[in-house]
């Protein structure tokens, strides 16, 4: 009988994938019976694939159901879980847990900048405002007959701020943002450049003169903290330069 017939007659025995046991330290926040944040310990048994969103997930459905966190599509597209993870802004979901140092705890906390509501989650309502006042839509005149054509070459040149997916890592990763609640910050300039450098829209000026505030693109302090936060790899801080030389010549 041949190598491969015996192989074929083995019985399948199922492939054991590893665990292991990781500390999470989250820190906690109930505006019912909290005056402080608070820092609380959790170990969990773990696998290799998993994220911190699964760690996360284990904790609230297997030790503590009021731990409160927001996350939705799990894949990296929504941007709901953007939390600090060992001091770094990132995507829960994005983040593997091998990828850390299990040998040291994990510390896992809400974004800095935002109002903190309870555990990871942050009153979002000012990002959006900032976001919103940037018209954040396609502004163009009349009603075309046919489709508004762009080359190749005008639709590249702001192809990296279209990937913006509103997570607000980079906006509360910036410490002009921590400090200053009345900047735009980095999320409001990356989707206002996206619209400025399209082709087809007519509301560049519109938007320049927005963000020459004094809370416009003149309070960026060039740390490039917002560019490693990205979790879309957008260069967020060369965004930001462009618009402040568009400002300058007064048009794109």
């Amino acid at each position: 009988m041949s190598t491969a017939a015996v192989m074929e007659n083995q019985p399948h025995v199922p492939e054991v994938i590893p665990t292991f046991t990781a500390t999470l330290i989250i820190r906690r926040f109930d505006p019912e019976v909290d005056d402080e944040p608070r820092w609380q310990d959790f170990d969990v048994e773990l696998r290799g694939t998993d994220r911190v969103l699964d760690a996360l997930h284990k904790i609230k459905w297997e030790q503590d159901g009021s731990l409160t966190f927001r996350r939705s599509c799990a894949h990296g597209v929504c941007g709901s879980d953007a939390m600090r993870i060992n001091g770094r802004n990132r995507l829960a979901c994005k983040t593997l847990i091998k990828d850390l140092d299990i040998s040291k705890p994990i510390y896992v906390e809400a974004i800095k900048g935002l109002p903190l509501e309870k555990d990871l989650i942050v009153d979002m309502e000012p990002f959006f405002e900032s976001y919103r006042s940037i018209n954040p839509f396609l502004m163009a005149s009349g009603s075309p007959d046919k489709e508004r054509k762009q080359s190749p070459v005008e639709r590249a040149r702001f192809d990296d701020t279209t990937k913006c997916i509103l997570c607000a890592a980079c906006t509360s990763s910036c410490p002009v943002f921590w400090t200053d609640g009345q900047y735009f910050g980095p999320a409001a300039i990356v989707n206002a450049h996206r619209f400025i450098f399209d082709s087809r829209d007519e509301g560049a000026q519109v938007r320049l003169d927005i963000l020459n505030d004094k809370e416009g693109v003149w309070r960026c302090r060039t740390t490039f903290n917002c560019s490693e936060a990205c979790p879309r790899g957008i260069q967020v801080t060369q965004a930001i330069a462009e618009v402040k030389m568009a400002v300058l010549r007064g048009k794109p």
